[in-house]
């Protein structure tokens, strides 16, 4: 029997949109607040949609998630700075044309190591969850001062192209170009992933041995390959996930990952455990909580997500969409 769709977390968004307007009272001030949460949201969700696939399929508790982060960061730096005729430019299109490369290259490189990594870090201990965390863990932080070996242990500047600096008006309202993009790289991949998981044969047989592993695999599919390949693509979009929060940052750090992680983590705790549109909405409600509690109460900003994620949990003890019953 089909059963309704749950209609009742996408009006989270907007209102704690709209209830904090009270509070903020500028139209224009909300409005910047809004959009530069809607697109830190939109980030996070790139990222931690990863490992939404990865725990929802293979029942990984990836803590050495983030090495893939700063990964295709650092990546993106030096592809960055081998193109600063098209970066230093002032043509969104040559910008594009430098970040698209770095965004594909950050996320070949991720997948790749993300395949070794799944070969030999994870795939001995499936099923194992303390050693799952401990292995991966240890895992990110291997994965870590290999960085600091290639690209050393500092801080790298990784400045935003020309092209895309600078604010466009609304009114009163400054939005950041970047964080228009931002948004829209967001939906494109959430967009394709929502494609992939409920209109191909792919997506079928993921959301199929989410449910009941046995059978698929009664079924002739080899279930190990489709881990794989879910695994490397998981670290493909943290991957281009770093390349996007670095942009965001201008600067990367071998412990960027470590960093976000606690973002991630919240985000698909409050989706429910495997969902990729729980993730979305997680991702949102995150990234606009941070940005509304940074502008109205800074003190309290560190801990508000932590708030948001509990009172969800009051709400939904298995998030807003769980998809199974762990």
């Amino acid at each position: 029997m089909k059963t309704d769709f749950d209609w009742k977390p996408l009006a989270l968004v907007p209102l704690l949109a709209l209830g904090v307007f009270p509070f903020i009272g500028s139209g224009s001030t909300w409005l910047t607040l809004t959009v530069a949460g809607l697109a830190m949201g939109m980030i996070i969700f790139i990222i931690a949609s990863g490992l939404t696939l990865v725990f929802g399929l293979m029942d990984v508790l990836n803590f050495g998630h983030g090495v893939f982060i700063a990964l295709g960061a650092f990546v993106a730096t030096s592809v960055l700075g081998a193109m600063s005729d098209y970066t230093q430019s002032e043509s969104m299109l040559r910008n594009m044309l430098a970040v698209l490369p770095a965004m594909l290259v950050a996320m070949g490189v991720a997948g790749a190591v993300g395949l070794v990594f799944e070969r030999f870090i994870v795939r001995p201990v499936y099923g194992q969850h303390l050693k799952q965390i401990l292995i991966t863990m240890g895992g990110m932080i291997i994965g870590e001062e290999l960085i600091k070996v290639i690209w050393g242990p500092a801080q790298i500047a990784l400045p935003m192209p020309e092209g895309m600096r600078g604010s466009l008006l609304f009114g009163d309202a400054a939005i950041e170009k970047y964080r228009l993009i931002a948004v829209a790289v967001g939906l494109v991949v959430f967009g394709v992933l929502a494609w992939t998981l409920v209109r191909t044969k792919v997506g079928l047989l993921i959301r199929a041995g989410v449910q009941d592993r046995e059978m698929v695999e009664s079924l002739g599919y080899r279930i190990k390959r489709l881990f794989v390949g879910v695994f490397v693509v998981g670290s493909a979009l943290a991957g281009l996930g770093g390349v996007m929060w670095g942009l965001y940052q201008q600067s990367v750090t071998p412990q960027m990952g470590a960093q976000v992680n606690v973002l991630i983590f919240i985000v698909i705790i409050i989706g429910g455990l495997g969902s990729t549109g729980g993730a979305l909405i997680g991702a949102l409600l995150v990234g606009l909580m941070a940005n509304y509690t940074g502008f109205l109460a800074p003190k309290v900003a560190l801990f508000s997500n932590i708030a948001l994620m509990a009172a969800i949990l009051l709400w939904r003890p298995q998030g807003i969409y769980p998809v199974t019953n762990r």
